[in-house]
C-alpha cells in the first residue's frame, strides 16, 4: 500500500489531481489578473462569469461577491501569505487556497440569497473573523456596469 502511494505521488509530480496553476505570491500585488481593479465578479465578453478573490490574513478581497442565479460561475482564488480555506456554505464550492497557486473551481447556484463564505483552514489568530458574503442575485437584481463588473449594491 505504501509503495502504491509513493509511486503514484512521484508519477503525479506530487501535485493534486486538479487544476494546477502556479503564481508568484511575492508579486501578487503587481499581477494584472489579481490587481485590485480586477477583483470581484466580472462578466467576460463571451458571457461567462469569473470571480477573482485574494485570501489574505485575515480577510477575503472583496468581502462581498455578487453572482447570478442559475449560471455557471468560475472562482479563481489565490493567497499571498498562508494556506486558507475556501468554502461557500450551502454549495459544492470547497477548496484549499495555497500560496503560489491559483485555486479554480466552478459551481452553479440554483437558489438566490446570501451564502456565507468562511475560511475553513486555520490561518492565524484572526482566523475566526475571516469570512465573506456571496450574494446570489436573480433577474433584475443581477446588473453589471459598462465594463462587465458586478457590484453588491442593489440598484433602487
Amino acid at each position: 500500500m505504501i509503495a502504491v502511494i509513493v509511486v503514484s505521488s512521484f508519477a503525479m509530480a506530487i501535485h493534486p489531481p486538479s487544476h494546477v496553476e502556479a503564481i508568484d505570491p511575492t508579486t501578487l500585488n503587481t499581477n494584472v489578473e489579481f490587481a485590485e481593479c480586477n477583483l470581484g465578479t466580472r462578466v467576460n465578453p463571451d458571457g461567462s462569469v469569473t470571480v477573482r478573490i485574494i485570501a489574505t490574513q485575515f480577510e477575503f478581497l472583496p468581502r462581498c461577491i455578487p453572482v447570478p442565479k442559475g449560471q455557471q460561475v468560475t472562482f479563481r482564488v489565490t493567497s499571498p501569505d498562508v494556506i486558507h480555506g475556501f468554502f461557500i456554505a450551502g454549495s459544492n464550492a470547497n477548496t484549499m487556497v495555497v500560496p503560489g497557486y491559483v485555486a479554480q473551481l466552478r459551481t452553479v447556484f440554483s437558489t438566490a440569497g446570501n451564502y456565507l463564505m468562511p475560511c475553513h483552514e486555520f490561518c492565524g489568530l484572526g482566523h475566526s473573523e475571516m469570512w465573506a458574503l456571496v450574494k446570489v442575485l436573480e433577474g433584475a437584481q443581477w446588473k453589471t456596469d459598462a465594463s462587465g463588473k458586478a457590484s453588491c449594491e442593489i440598484p433602487r
